[in-house]
This record gives C-alpha cells, structure tokens and sequence, in this order.
C-alpha cells in the first residue's frame, strides 16, 4: 500500500506563528493537517475551536483539515467544523449518545466521517456503522495530552481494524495518533495504517527560523514508510 499520508498535529506547533508553521510543515511533504479538540469535559485538556480552523482556511491552507473532536456532546459543534472548512471530522463513539446519527450529519454538513477508538475501547461499534465510516483513527496514547509513548498493543488492533476494512471492500482511511515517529512509523504501516499523526514527533524537531525546518524529519519518515 503505497497511498501513505502524513498528518502533522498542530497541537505541537507554535501557536504564535500558526499559519506559517502549517504553511512550512505542508511544503516539507505532509499530507492532512491534524487539528486536535479538546473540551477539558470529555478530556482534561483545552485546545482550540472551529475559529482556529476558519482562520487557517483563511490563511490560504487548501490541504484537507481532519479534526479529531475530543468533545463531548458531539453534535452541538459539527456543524460549526463543518462551516469552518474541516474535511474529515472524527469524534469517539463514548462521547455520542447516538453514533449512527452523528456519522449522518457528519455527512449531512459535507464532511468525511470516522470514529476514534481510545487504547480500550472495543471496535465492536464498527460492525454497525463501517458503511458510514470514511476514516477509522486509532489512538496510541490515552488522548488529551501530547508526547506520549507509543502504546504497543495498537499494533494488534490496527492489523484488526484493517481486516475488517479489507472485508469491507471500502474506502477507508486507517489512521494511528500517538507516539508516532521516525523509529517506529515502518512498523505501524506494517501493522495496517496508511495515515500517521504525528506531533511532538514532527514538531519537536528544529523550533527556528529556518521555513524548511521540517523537510528533513518528514524525509526520513517517508524513507521508513518506503521501506514498510
């Protein structure tokens, strides 16, 4: 599978210079800028809003905006996203009372939709709805903070979630987010992701003035990515 996307998190990003950093970490290679929710309700963090994602639309981003809604309820702030110019919208199934409907308006704004499922969380609902699912996004640290390790046992429920992608004849997105860098990014792909988030991972590497700060970083996950 060679269709591998990169998507930096600009949860790591300095927020100071937001346009300009997503502008330099796109030109360097990546794919889908990653755009992290948090409500400090359905995990003990705040992040940013639909205002923040306008503003990079504004800004000139065309690249595809995932936003993953840490967020809880859910619906209330799909639209907003969805008018904000996000592409993807993902959310948790813990945090709708309704899973099936929220996909629907996902849908219904003219958005792609997916479910995000925490280190243990089953993927039981997927039998339900994969029909109605554009993106599966698993995460490998507890979500609500970044830099965190890698959690290993993702690696058995990816190589889980693409079979039951594989069976589905669809087109669905496997996305991984946590602890994903250069050392173990060929060995996440092997397992069955094609879409890598990555922070701290991208991020944290080279906070200068230099626009092409990013290029080597993404270089090398590229080349283990080649090799997966």
């Amino acid at each position: 599978m060679a269709d591998y996307m990169i998507a930096p998190s600009i949860l790591s990003a300095d927020f100071a210079r937001l346009g300009e950093e997503v502008d330099n970490v796109l030109k360097s290679g990546t794919d889908i800028v990653h755009f992290d929710v948090m409500d400090n309700h359905y995990v003990p963090n705040l992040t940013i809003g639909p205002l923040v994602c306008e503003a990079l639309r504004k800004h000139g981003v065309t690249a595809p905006i995932d936003v993953h809604l840490m967020v809880k309820p859910v619906d209330r702030i799909v639209p907003d996203f969805a008018a904000a110019g996000a592409t993807y919208i993902t959310f948790h199934p813990e945090a709708s009372d309704h899973v099936d409907r929220t996909l629907q308006l996902i849908k219904a704004e003219g958005c792609k939709a997916g479910l995000v499922f925490n280190p243990a969380t089953p993927l039981d609902y997927l039998k339900y709805v994969i029909d109605k699912v554009d993106m599966i996004l698993l995460m490998s640290v507890n979500p609500g903070f970044g830099g965190q390790s890698f959690i290993p046992s993702a690696l058995d429920k990816l190589r889980e979630a693409r079979k039951l992608i594989d069976a589905s004849g669809r087109d669905i997105r496997l996305e991984i987010d946590g602890g994903v860098k250069v050392d173990n990014i060929r060995e996440i792909a092997a397992a069955g992701a094609d879409t890598f988030v990555s922070g701290s991972g991208i991020f944290g590497k080279g906070q200068d003035s230099d626009p092409n700060r990013y290029d080597g970083i993404v270089k090398q996950m590229r080349d283990e990515l080649a090799k997966a």
